[in-house]
């Protein structure tokens, strides 16, 4: 028995650090199990985002197409009326897809934001078909549409954890559009003096 008594603390520490070695293994294990868990999420939330964003950016892009005569200044290469209605169909259905996966992977924020896109380039598609009366100013609506793109990729960015500081585009496009304006009136301007000599 005394012997017994004698050995009690060296079988307690290895009872006790065989215990500590199959906890700090389980947590180690749980810890590596949810990173590469949250790994895994993030690509698939990446690849939703990147679907979702070509789908709408096909829609934007044919709209714009289908609206260039009403452009003044558009560097869009038109397109005829059926061909695009046939395009646009197609990008909603890809489009509409792409949003259930945003629904499943993305946060609260992107979702939100790519509402506010989709909701922007609906109101492009519906000058493009036609259907919006009386025609709102086309130079609002692409600014809305350009500004909810960079929301969404924001949001987008922000959610993945995509460092790098901001990518916004509507201030750029917008000076872009203002410096067509400004060269297509110089244009208009010098014409009429040219002809006169």
């Amino acid at each position: 028995m005394g012997t017994l008594l004698a050995q009690l603390p060296a079988l307690l520490g290895v009872l006790v650090g065989t215990l500590g070695t199959i906890l700090a293994t389980s947590l180690a294990d749980r810890a590596r199990w949810r990173r590469n868990q949250s790994i895994r999420w993030d690509e698939r939330r990446l690849d939703a985002y990147v679907e979702y964003a070509h789908a709408v950016k096909e829609s934007h892009a044919t709209a714009l197409r289908m609206t260039a005569d009403r452009r003044p200044n558009s560097h869009s290469h038109p397109i005829d009326r059926e061909a695009g209605l046939a395009r646009l169909a197609e990008a909603d259905a890809r489009r509409t897809i792409a949003w259930e996966n945003m629904l499943l992977l993305g946060d609260e924020a992107t979702v939100a934001a790519a509402g506010v896109w989709r909701d922007a380039v609906w109101q492009l598609e519906r000058l493009a078909r036609g259907i919006v009366d009386p025609e709102p100013d086309m130079t609002a609506v692409l600014s809305r549409v350009n500004e909810a793109r960079d929301g969404f990729y924001r949001a987008a960015r922000r959610s993945i954890a995509v460092r790098g500081g901001s990518v916004a585009q509507s201030a750029l496009l917008e000076q872009a559009l203002l410096d067509r304006a400004v060269a297509a009136e110089a244009n208009a301007v010098s014409l009429p003096s040219q002809k006169s000599r």
